[in-house]
């Protein structure tokens, strides 16, 4: 019955109106509101601050700069094995495996198309028919950068505009085509492995996606925008494995896609594993 009520409310709910209300506490700079915010938070969820490059909560100007903490060096350190596919994030594995019948599967009798996901533009999604992906899931507690899981050269950013509906297993068991229904931003890459997408799927209470090469990403309508970075009036964005690619304030999920043929990821690996930023979740496959 709970269960049933929590999902309900998921569809009631103002979904951009909540993410923003939160999204301005999560900015104040009020240290009697701040203070008590983190604490609790970081306390609630067992945050590890020990990793932090400033371990002392109240020190951070917001609860948004706490959030995207950035960690001590050598704390996350890059598998150097060859061909080595990273985790783009902290955080536990929901799903992977093979992109089959142009689905991503989801949960428990769930998938969604990849062409949604992606942005509705079939040409981006054909580069990954018959591919693999990886979906991370971001729990409160972890860290909430996210790095790149090869070296790549940034091809386009796609915004796509959609719900915010939590993100949780609850919801992707019971959500249709959660991820490819929710807020999110594209990055699509050219790599040694051939394209890439990186997939930053915002959530209920996200305040906002952010980019190291964009910035905030909000545009100022809740509309589909695509950004060509591979064109001969932009200089070319590359990006080395295990750079970070963006954030989330607060958090969500991101979904890796490679195209067919091109990796294998770790048998170690399956559903809930749980993963670090730079740990090999698989490798490219030979040609």
């Amino acid at each position: 019955m709970k269960q049933r009520l929590f999902i309900a409310s998921q569809y009631l709910l103002p979904h951009h109106l909540l993410s923003r209300l939160i999204g301005c506490a999560a900015e104040c700079r009020a240290a009697w509101f701040k203070n008590r915010l983190i604490t609790w938070f970081a306390k609630q969820y067992q945050v590890d601050m020990s990793e932090a490059q400033i371990e002392e909560p109240t020190a951070f100007e917001h609860f948004n700069a706490f959030f995207t903490r950035a960690l001590k060096e050598g704390a996350r350190p890059l598998d150097t094995t060859p061909g080595a596919i990273l985790s783009p994030a902290d955080g536990a594995v929901s799903q992977l495996g093979k992109i089959e019948h142009g689905r991503v599967f989801q949960a428990k009798g769930h998938s969604f198309s990849v062409l949604e996901l992606l942005g509705g533009d079939s040409e981006r999604a054909s580069l990954f028919m018959g591919g693999e992906f990886a979906t991370i899931y971001l729990s409160p507690k972890d860290y909430h950068r996210v790095h790149m899981p090869l070296a790549g050269t940034l091809r386009e950013m796609v915004y796509v505009p959609g719900r915010l509906f939590s993100v949780n297993q609850t919801t992707a068991e019971n959500v249709p085509e959660l991820f490819a229904r929710n807020e999110r931003v594209v990055c699509l890459f050219d790599t040694e492995r051939g394209p890439m997408a990186v997939v930053l799927v915002g959530a209920m209470i996200v305040a906002s996606i952010e980019t190291v090469w964009a910035g905030l990403v909000t545009p100022p309508k809740r509309q589909l925008k695509t950004i060509r970075y591979d064109e001969a009036a932009r200089a070319p964005i590359t990006l080395e494995k295990g750079a970070e690619l963006g954030r989330f304030k607060l958090g969500s999920t991101a979904i890796v896609l490679f195209g067919p043929d091109q990796v294998r990821w770790a048998e170690t690996l399956s559903a809930n594993s749980g993963v670090q930023m730079g740990q090999n979740i698989g490798n490219g496959q030979a040609d």
